[in-house]
């Protein structure tokens, strides 16, 4: 069983940033592929990006490319979301994840845990 909790979302304007974090419980974190989501009003859940076990490889979708950054401290059983050039359309719940499988899968359903959301608002 794993817990996860996400801090640091917030209210923040056009191409301003944020790092948003994911502390989980237990001590098996390093298995655990860990990926990042977001939910905007009305629309379904989507992919953001995903870390392998040790950080060695990194998944983005298309609409973060350049902008986030994702990164993960093994010892702290923490994952992180460095959110740069944010856009009104950022604007959504964020959620964290962790997968058992080895690699950063793209699909919410491949992942095992979630945490409770963290709100991200970007104003214009």
């Amino acid at each position: 069983q794993v817990q996860l909790v996400e801090s640091g979302g917030g209210l923040v304007q056009t191409g301003g940033s944020l790092r948003l974090s994911c502390a989980a419980s237990g001590r098996t974190f390093s298995s655990y592929t860990m990926g990042w989501f977001r939910q905007a009003p009305g629309k379904e859940r989507e992919f953001v990006m995903s870390i392998s076990r040790t950080g060695g490889s990194t998944y983005y979708a298309n609409s973060v490319k350049g902008r986030f950054t994702i990164s993960r401290d093994n010892a702290k059983n923490t994952v992180y979301l460095q959110m740069n050039s944010l856009k009104p359309e950022d604007t959504a719940v964020y959620y964290c994840a962790a997968d058992r499988g080895p690699n950063g899968s793209t699909r919410s359903i491949e992942y095992d845990y979630w945490g409770q959301g963290t709100q991200v608002t970007v104003s214009s």
